[in-house]
């Protein structure tokens, strides 16, 4: 075991070809040692063992070719400096010419008799076909190529070729040394291969199959993980004890606001009334651990705003923690009146707070001759300078960007503080129970009276026109519309073309015949095109927290009318003039996501519409999307994505970043689409922690190491 730590935890630096500059990009994907790089695991495979005639090639297609050379290269030199270099290839089908560009060294390289692999595509040239630029391997009847090219995550100053040469140096000193983890008889149990296989595999995949099985090992293996911190955090909540909170009136509240809760929403202020009090128990009472699930709009908010009354009420503080400043400002705007309403101040901390107020109000906060009552802010409430005098509740808004992990940091920070999260994600109950187990769950599954439905509209490309004229009219009638890509921008790699995702491998129905990809960074400029005359503007998660919040304050003041974006829009604010969501690519998407994106217009007073585009003739997809078209009820949505697509969506969003899971390190198992699997990790999980509740036993320590990992690995990560 110590050798194994020893091998692993080897920097990066120490393997050939890192120096200074290529160890700091590593480090930006997170790579700092031998053992990172066995698990930063491929995001895409190309097939160059799928070899393909010549004659069956399609065009613009990339595939694998076994072509023979029939002549020597001839280079000639073009406008200056490109040199152009040509050479005839053949196999039993055809011919075909082959042109590479400013590579003259090739001459010493391909001659005539000389069998090699390429990958390319074949193009049209004039009358003439060409395979333009293709890569090669020299081929061998002696020397076995492989079938599977990995494609790895990578970074500024980092090429495929490279990550391929440093993960095979990885292989080679860290697999020998790799332990496994996972008890023998679990392993035996669910029939799941050993760890150094499953990972060999994923960087040097000899089949389909085998390929599927190692995917299958490190899926359980990360929900296991999961399972356990999840079954851990609740054997701790159950033994945490706290001062109650005075019983209190909710008059003040009703009379303050200008409308009559729903049944559901008397529920669950009972449950945390219930929970907050004591109900049952004396002096000390399990400190509350709840977390509330229900629709964008079905008035969450008001009943956190009641469990900040009780603790208030109590004469004791309040924290309510959000995941960015815009929404914090959002809540501080709506809030504030309300508890000046019932004799309550309110303060607002974010980055951007300025110094000397920033002082005052965390003097104020912790003074315990009149604290400060509520505070609303970003995680800057979780610096070690925050300190409260008497600090009842945390809320924390927006759950799937905090997450199991975040819960423990708030944990470990507000020990005696009740907790109280929110989650605009309606999830099913099987599920909601195996990833939020460490937390008591209420739901809210009944709209507010007067609630406009949105209607929604699935399209494909043939009705680009007709939608463009549909943003125009809705923009004149005084509406603002969001527009959702996918992904951010469009950088394909040559070395990455024609590969097909680990995604795509696992769920190939969801992919079929789909349009191509719509990115923001392009369609934002597109669009500036088509609409010169409407303001627009682009948003999305590689921007600076401050240029977003800047664009997202312009898009709520309605000086811009269109907003470009990624799902990063989720985490939103109230628009009550957006009246418009369209949603590019939407089989890419989960059906909670698109619900959730739907719910972000129709907040005002306007009827409101959600066009979901997409070309995609895969039967999965086009149940789904029909599902959206004739469903309104979150919770009813949630089941029908966990049927179709299985628990992964609900671990990571459409563009791979950590969602529900609240940015733990989940690197595959958001692919899982296997429910049973899921509930094989978590039973295995809870069974564990039945018979080892701090994972002690010599058999659970390296299970515990994985734990204790992930916790250090997100110890920062609320954005």
């Amino acid at each position: 075991m110590k050798g194994e730590v020893i091998v692993l935890n080897t920097g990066i630096r120490s393997l050939k070809g890192v120096g200074e500059t290529r160890a700091k990009a590593l480090e930006r994907l997170g790579l700092f040692t031998v053992g990172d790089l066995l698990h930063h695991y491929p995001r895409a495979y190309q097939n160059r063992g799928a070899i393909r005639a010549l004659s069956d090639a399609p065009i613009g297609e990339k595939a694998a070719f076994l072509l023979t050379v029939a002549s020597e290269p001839i280079s000639t030199r073009i406008k200056g400096r490109i040199t152009v270099t040509k050479l005839r290839l053949f196999d039993e089908s055809g011919s075909i010419e082959a042109v590479f560009f400013n590579q003259p060294y090739l001459k010493d390289v391909f001659h005539v008799g000389m069998t090699f692999r390429f990958w390319g595509a074949v193009t049209i040239s004039g009358k003439r076909r060409q395979l333009a630029s293709p890569l090669y391997e020299k081929y061998s009847e002696n020397d076995i190529l492989p079938d599977f090219i990995p494609i790895y995550p990578t970074t500024e100053g980092l090429t495929q070729k490279l990550m391929t040469a440093l993960t095979e140096q990885a292989l080679t000193i860290g697999l020998p040394h790799l332990s496994d983890p996972l008890p023998e008889s679990i392993r035996l149990k669910r029939e799941l291969p050993v760890l150094r296989y499953a990972i060999s595999e994923l960087h040097r995949p000899t089949s389909d199959k085998a390929l599927s099985t190692a995917l299958h090992r490190i899926v359980f293996d990360e929900l296991l993980t999961l399972g356990l911190a999840v079954s851990l955090s609740k054997t701790e909540r159950e033994s945490e004890m706290t001062e109650p909170c005075r019983p209190t009136s909710m008059k003040p509240l009703l009379d303050a606001i200008p409308y009559e809760l729903t049944n559901a929403q008397k529920r669950v202020i009972n449950e945390i009334y219930s929970d907050m009090t004591g109900r049952g128990y004396g002096e000390r009472c399990p400190t509350m651990r709840r977390i509330l699930i229900g629709d964008v709009g079905c008035g969450k908010t008001i009943c956190a705003a009641a469990a900040a009354l009780i603790a208030l009420a109590s004469g004791r503080q309040v924290a309510l923690m959000v995941p960015t400043s815009i929404l914090a400002h959002q809540h501080y705007e709506d809030l504030a009146p309300l508890f000046a309403k019932m004799g309550y101040e309110v303060a607002l901390l974010t980055g951007s707070t300025k110094a000397s107020e920033k002082r005052k109000i965390l003097s104020r906060l912790s003074d315990p001759t009149s604290p400060l009552p509520m505070i609303i802010g970003t995680h800057a409430l979780l610096s070690e300078n925050v300190v409260f005098s008497d600090l009842a509740l945390t809320i924390t808004d927006e759950q799937h960007r905090f997450g199991v992990m975040q819960r423990a940091r708030l944990k470990e920070k507000y020990k005696a503080s009740h907790m109280l999260v929110m989650s605009a994600t309606p999830i099913p109950r099987t599920l909601a129970h195996v990833v939020y187990g460490d937390l008591a769950v209420s739901r809210i599954d009944e709209m507010p009276k007067g609630r406009i439905r949105v209607d929604t509209h699935v399209v494909g490309e043939a009705y680009r026109d007709r939608l463009n004229a549909f943003i125009r009219r809705q923009i004149e009638d005084g509406g603002q519309v969001y527009v959702v890509c996918p992904s951010i921008e469009e950088k394909v790699d040559p070395e990455e073309e024609g590969a097909v995702s680990i995604e795509q491998l696992t769920s190939p129905s969801r992919f079929k015949e789909g349009s191509p990809l719509k990115n923001a960074v392009d369609y934002a400029e597109n669009l500036k095109k088509v609409f010169p005359d409407i303001p627009s503007a682009l948003l999305h998660g590689k921007m600076k927290q401050a240029e977003k919040d800047a664009v997202m304050s312009r898009f709520v003041s309605g000086e811009i009318k269109i907003l470009v974006s990624t799902t990063v829009i989720e985490v939103g604010v109230n628009v009550p003039d957006a009246t418009l969501m369209i949603v590019e690519n939407a089989e890419r998407f989960g059906l909670s996501q698109l619900h959730q994106l739907r719910g972000r217009v129709g907040r005002g007073k306007k009827r409101a519409f959600c066009v979901l585009v997409s070309d995609s003739r895969g039967e999965t997809a086009r149940e789904r999307l029909r599902v959206m078209e004739s469903t309104y009820d979150g919770y009813a949505i949630a089941e029908h994505d966990l049927a179709i697509r299985g628990p992964g969506d609900f671990f990571s969003g459409a563009n791979g970043e950590a969602r529900q899971s609240g940015g733990i390190s989940l690197r595959l198992a958001s692919l899982c689409s296997d429910t049973a699997l899921m509930q094989a990790a978590f039973s295995e999980a809870a069974e564990i922690v039945s018979c080892d509740r701090t994972l002690s036993k010599p058999e659970h320590l390296a299970l515990r190491q994985e734990v204790d990992r992930l916790f250090q690995i997100n110890e920062n990560t609320i954005s």
